[in-house]
C-alpha cells in the first residue's frame, strides 16, 4: 500500500518529469493576498503570475501546498472529526501553467497520472465540465474514451471559477470516483449528488477569461491552468479507504493520541482522537510558520483550534497536557516533506505545553458551569446565549467550543442571545481580518519591475553609488518630474539604500542629479523594486536622469551595529533559555534595537545579566562578521537559524559571527551565531562597541520583548546612569559603593518616623490616649461615634481597632473631615458580627453623607462621602441601623 508520503512524491515526480518546476509550499500566512487569513489552496502563491503582474523564470510549476481552513469564509472547523473528509489542515497537490499549456495537456496529464501512475480503474472515473465548454468535453472524450453519460455538463458556478467579482476566471472540469452502488449517492448534478458514492478527487480550472464590472467576459492573452487534488482524499482512495482518517498518516496520529491518553483509538472516544489528530497538524504547522496563540487575528484562530483539541483530550480523560507529546509523531510522519516542522519542533512543543497548561486551569470550571446551566433546562432546550457568553467572557471558551461540547449532548446554543450579550457588555469581538496590507499588492510596482527589472542592491559593500532614475511615482501613478518642495517616490536601477525588511528600518540619505536634489527619509520594497520615499529639496528631479545616491553614514552605522547585536542577542537567549527561543519580530533602528522572541515566562534578573554579559563578551572578541551565499537547504544543513514562516529564495545570505572557545557550551572553535539574514552588518563584532539591556517585557501571549542600546547610545546611557549615581551620592554624602545600604537605612528610618507620626496624629485626633467619645447603648449594643479632623481615611482602621479594644464589646463609627470629601469607617467587635455587620453601618452612614456603596468585612468596613456637613445625620443613620 502506498503511503501518503509516497503518493505526494509520485505526484510531484510525475510533473517534474513533464518539465514542471517543483516549487516549495508557501507559508500558511499569505504574503500576496490581504483578503485571506490563511493559505487555503495551491494557487495562492501564484496569484500575481495568473494576473500577469509578476513573472518568474518558469511557466510550469507543481506543488504540495499546506493549507488551513479554519477562519473567515473558508472555515471547516465545526465539521472536523465528525465527517470523513473535513479537516482544518490539508495538503493540496497541484500543477500550474502560466501561459504555457492549456486544456488538452492539462486533461491528458490528469488522466495519465490517475490511470497509469496511480492505477485507478478507468470505469470508476467520470468527469464534469461547464455546460458550454464543448472544447473540454471533446478533449475528455478523445483522451479518456469516456462515454457521453460519464462526461456530465454542469450549468452552475460549481464548474465556473472566479478570482473575484472582476478579474481572471474560467470554466472548471472536475474528476469524480465512483465507489459503487453499495454506497448511497448519485452523480454530480443529480438529486442525490450530496451522497458519498461519487467523490470529487481533482479540480482543474481553465483560466481563459477576464470578468469586467459591466459583465463582459473577454479572453485573456495569457491562458493558464490551476489544478488541485487533496492529498488526504486521493490517499484514502488509493489505500482502499472511504474515510480520510483511516489513511496511514492520520491513523498514525490517531494511534499516538490513543497511546498518550490510554484510550482505544476505535472505541467510544473515536471522534476525540480524530479531532486531536487533525488539530495537531494545523496548530503545529501554524506555529512553525510564525503564528502564535493570541486574542486576535490569526493567533486567535490558532488558539481556538488548540483549545478545541485540548477539550477533546480532556474528554478522553487526560489529566495532564498531552498535545505537546504528540509532536514527535507528527514530525516523523511529515518532517521529511516539510522540514520546517523539524526545525520548529522545540518551539511547537513548548507552545502547546504552555497553552494547554494554562487552559486546563479554567477548563474544569468552565465545564462545570456548562453542566450547571444545562441541569436547569428542559430536555433538548438550547443553551441561553448569556450562559454561552459567560463561558466565553470568563473562561475563554470560544462559542464554537461550547457548540462542540453541546453537540455531543444533542443541544444547540442561542446564538442570537450570545451576540446580544456580547454587544451589551461591549466585549471584545473577533476582529474581521483586514489583510496584510503588503505593498507588493500595488500593481504599479510589478509593472515597473516588468518594464525595468528589479532594483539591484549595492549596499552590502558601499554607501554611495550611481544609478539611473527609472520612475517617479506619486499617488500610485507615474510622473515625469518633481519640483522643489514636492514629495515623491523614486525608483532607480541600482541603489546602496537598504529597503525596510526583516526588522531593519530603511535607510535615509540624499539623491542628487544634475538639476536637483531629493532627501530620502525611508525606503520600502515591493515586487523587488526599491521605493525611495523622498522630498525634493533643491531644483527638479527628472525621470531618466543619472543620479548619485548617498546613504546617511552615521545612521547606517548605528543601524548596522544594532542589527548585528540582535544576532548575538538571539544566540545568547537560545543558549541561556533553551532551543525553543525563536525570533518573533525585531526592530533595528538607528537609536535602539528591539527583539521579540518565543518564550513563555519573564526572564529572571540573573539570566538577563548572563545574556548581556555573553553578548558583550562576543563583542569584545572582535571576530570577523562573515557572509556566505548558499541555498536554503545548505544553510540549514550547517545549522543556520532561519525565521520560521519566512519564504526564502533559491539563494540566501548566511551571516556568521563569534567563535566558541574552550570546552563550555560546545566551544571548540565553532561559530557562535549563524543566521539567514538579508540585512546589513558590521565588519567585526567589535564595531558594535557595547550592548546595554534596557528592558524585558511581555509583547504578546508566549512572546517576550527585549529593548537595548549599542555603541555610542549605550555609552551615553551608561554615562547618564553614572552621573545620576554620583548626584545621589553627593546628596546622601556617602560613597557610591555604600549607597544601597545607606538608602535602605534611610527608607527604614522614614518608615519608622511615618508610623510614629501616624500614631501621634491619631492620638491628637482622639484627644489623647485616654480620651474618646462617650459610648451609648442602642438595642443592647454599645456604640461610639466621632467626627475627626486632621486624619485621613487610611488612618481610620487603626483608630477603629483602638476604640473597639476600649469598648470590649460594641460598634464604632468614625468620620474623617479631610477638607475635601469625607471618609467614613465602621467597626464591630467579633462577638457581635453574627447579628450586626460593619458593612451595614458604613453603607447607612455613607448614604447620609451623599456617598454610595461601601464595603469590607463584618468587623471592619469603609466608604466615602460627599458632604461633611451631614456628619451628624450620618451618625444618626448608623444608630438607626443598629436599632433595627
Amino acid at each position: 500500500m502506498a503511503s501518503l508520503n509516497d503518493i505526494r512524491s509520485t505526484f510531484l515526480d510525475f510533473f517534474r518529469r513533464n518539465d514542471h518546476r517543483v516549487v516549495d509550499s508557501s507559508p500558511l500566512v499569505p504574503r500576496n493576498d490581504p483578503t485571506l487569513m490563511f493559505t487555503n489552496s495551491g494557487m495562492v502563491q501564484f496569484k500575481n503570475l495568473f494576473t500577469g503582474v509578476e513573472t518568474r523564470d518558469y511557466k510550469r510549476a507543481t506543488t504540495a501546498q499546506k493549507c488551513v481552513r479554519a477562519g473567515g469564509k473558508h472555515n471547516d472547523l465545526d465539521n472536523v472529526g465528525y465527517t470523513a473528509r473535513h479537516h482544518t489542515f490539508f495538503e493540496m497537490l497541484g500543477n500550474f501553467s502560466f501561459g504555457d499549456y492549456f486544456k488538452d495537456q492539462a486533461i491528458a496529464f490528469a488522466w495519465e497520472l490517475l490511470t497509469r501512475d496511480f492505477g485507478l480503474a478507468k470505469d470508476k472515473l467520470l468527469v464534469t465540465v461547464y455546460h458550454t465548454d464543448d472544447e473540454a468535453a471533446t478533449i475528455w472524450k478523445k483522451v479518456s474514451g469516456l462515454t457521453d453519460d460519464r462526461i456530465i455538463r454542469i450549468a452552475s458556478d460549481d464548474n465556473f471559477w472566479r478570482m473575484g467579482p472582476t478579474g481572471p476566471c474560467g470554466p472548471c472540469t472536475e474528476i469524480f470516483y465512483d465507489h459503487g452502488p453499495s454506497i448511497w449517492g448519485g452523480p454530480p448534478g443529480s438529486a442525490q449528488e450530496d451522497g458519498d458514492r461519487f467523490i470529487e478527487i481533482w479540480n482543474n480550472v481553465f483560466m481563459q477569461n477576464e470578468q469586467f464590472a459591466d459583465g463582459r467576459l473577454v479572453p485573456l492573452e495569457m491562458q493558464s491552468i490551476d489544478t488541485g487534488m487533496g492529498l488526504e482524499r486521493i490517499g484514502a482512495l488509493l489505500q482502499g479507504k472511504h474515510d480520510n482518517y483511516d489513511t496511514d498518516l492520520m491513523r498514525s496520529l490517531i494511534e499516538a493520541s490513543a497511546n498518550v491518553t490510554s484510550q482505544d483509538p476505535d472505541g467510544p472516544g473515536k471522534i476525540h482522537h480524530r479531532v486531536i489528530a487533525d488539530h495537531l497538524r494545523s496548530t503545529s504547522f501554524l506555529i512553525a510558520d510564525g503564528v502564535m496563540p493570541s486574542n486576535e487575528g490569526r493567533g486567535y484562530v490558532l488558539r481556538r483550534i488548540m483549545r478545541r483539541a485540548m477539550r477533546h483530550a480532556h474528554m478522553l480523560g487526560a489529566q495532564d497536557p498531552v498535545m505537546h507529546r504528540l509532536v514527535p509523531a507528527l514530525v516523523r510522519q511529515m518532517g521529511g516533506a516539510y522540514p520546517e516542522l523539524s526545525r520548529a519542533q522545540a518551539l511547537i512543543e513548548e507552545t502547546l505545553r504552555t497553552e494547554e497548561t494554562k487552559f486546563k486551569q479554567t477548563l474544569d470550571r468552565g465545564l462545570r458551569l456548562l453542566d450547571d446551566e444545562l441541569s436547569g433546562l428542559a430536555e433538548g432546550a438550547a443553551l441561553p446565549g448569556a450562559a454561552a457568553f459567560k463561558l466565553y467572557d470568563t473562561y475563554g471558551f470560544p462559542l464554537d467550543l461550547t457548540q462542540d461540547a453541546l453537540r455531543e449532548k444533542g443541544r444547540e446554543v442561542d446564538v442570537q442571545g450570545f451576540d446580544a450579550a456580547m454587544a451589551e457588555q461591549k466585549a471584545k469581538a473577533r476582529a474581521a481580518w483586514s489583510g496584510t496590507g503588503a505593498a507588493g499588492d500595488a500593481k504599479i510596482w510589478f509593472d515597473l519591475a516588468e518594464e525595468h527589472g528589479v532594483t539591484e542592491f549595492l549596499g552590502y559593500d558601499t554607501e554611495t553609488a550611481e544609478g539611473v532614475i527609472t520612475a517617479l511615482v506619486r499617488d500610485g501613478a507615474g510622473i515625469g518630474q518633481a519640483a522643489e518642495g514636492e514629495s515623491v517616490q523614486i525608483v532607480v536601477n541600482q541603489t546602496p539604500f537598504y529597503a525596510e525588511s526583516g526588522g531593519q528600518v530603511g535607510d535615509a540619505g540624499l539623491i542628487r542629479t544634475a538639476t536637483g536634489m531629493a532627501e530620502v527619509s525611508d525606503v520600502k520594497k515591493a515586487a523587488g523594486v526599491f521605493i525611495h520615499i523622498a522630498k525634493v529639496t533643491q531644483g527638479t528631479v527628472i525621470k531618466g536622469q543619472p543620479a548619485k545616491l548617498e546613504v546617511a553614514h552615521h545612521r547606517r552605522s548605528a543601524i548596522r551595529a544594532n542589527h548585528s547585536a540582535t544576532h548575538l542577542l538571539h544566540e545568547a537567549l537560545r543558549r541561556t533559555l533553551g532551543d525553543h527561543v525563536a525570533q518573533r519580530g525585531s526592530l533595528n533602528a538607528a537609536d535602539r534595537l528591539r527583539f521579540d522572541f518565543s518564550h513563555s515566562a519573564a526572564i529572571s534578573g540573573p539570566d538577563l545579566s548572563t545574556i548581556e554579559a555573553e553578548v558583550n563578551a562576543f563583542i569584545r572578541q572582535n571576530s570577523p562578521v562573515e557572509t556566505r551565499i548558499m541555498t536554503p537547504d545548505d544553510a540549514r544543513a550547517i545549522g543556520a537559524q532561519a525565521l520560521f514562516g519566512e519564504k526564502y529564495g533559491e539563494e540566501v545570505r548566511v551571516v556568521s559571527m563569534g567563535t566558541l572557545e574552550g570546552s563550555g557550551k560546545g566551544g571548540d572553535g565553532k561559530t557562535y551565531s549563524l543566521e539567514l539574514c538579508g540585512g546589513t552588518h558590521v565588519k567585526r563584532t567589535g564595531d558594535i562597541g557595547a550592548m546595554v539591556l534596557l528592558s524585558e517585557s511581555a509583547s504578546s501571549a508566549g512572546v517576550r520583548r527585549i529593548e537595548a542600546l549599542t555603541g555610542q547610545a549605550a555609552l551615553d546611557h551608561l554615562r547618564q546612569q553614572d552621573t545620576r549615581l554620583n548626584d545621589i551620592a553627593a546628596i546622601i554624602k556617602a560613597p557610591a559603593a555604600e549607597l544601597a545600604d545607606r538608602i535602605r537605612a534611610l527608607f527604614d528610618e522614614r518608615k519608622a518616623l511615618a508610623n510614629e507620626v501616624a500614631q501621634l496624629r491619631r492620638e491628637v485626633a482622639m484627644g489623647g490616649k485616654a480620651a474618646g467619645p462617650e459610648a451609648k447603648e442602642i438595642n443592647g449594643v454599645k456604640f461610639m461615634a466621632q467626627v475627626l479632623s486632621g486624619v485621613s481615611g487610611k488612618d481610620l482602621p487603626a483608630l477603629i481597632d483602638e476604640m473597639k479594644a476600649r469598648l470590649g464589646s460594641g460598634a464604632v463609627l468614625l468620620i474623617a473631615d479631610t477638607g475635601a470629601k469625607p471618609a467614613v469607617a465602621a467597626g464591630v467587635t467579633a462577638d457581635l458580627t453574627g447579628k450586626l455587620s460593619a458593612v451595614t453601618l458604613v453603607k447607612a452612614a455613607a448614604e447620609a453623607l451623599g456617598g454610595k456603596g461601601g464595603g469590607g468585612r463584618p468587623d471592619m468596613a469603609q466608604a466615602g462621602g460627599a458632604d461633611i456637613a451631614q456628619a451628624e445625620a450620618a451618625i444618626k443613620a448608623a444608630e438607626a441601623a443598629i436599632g433595627g
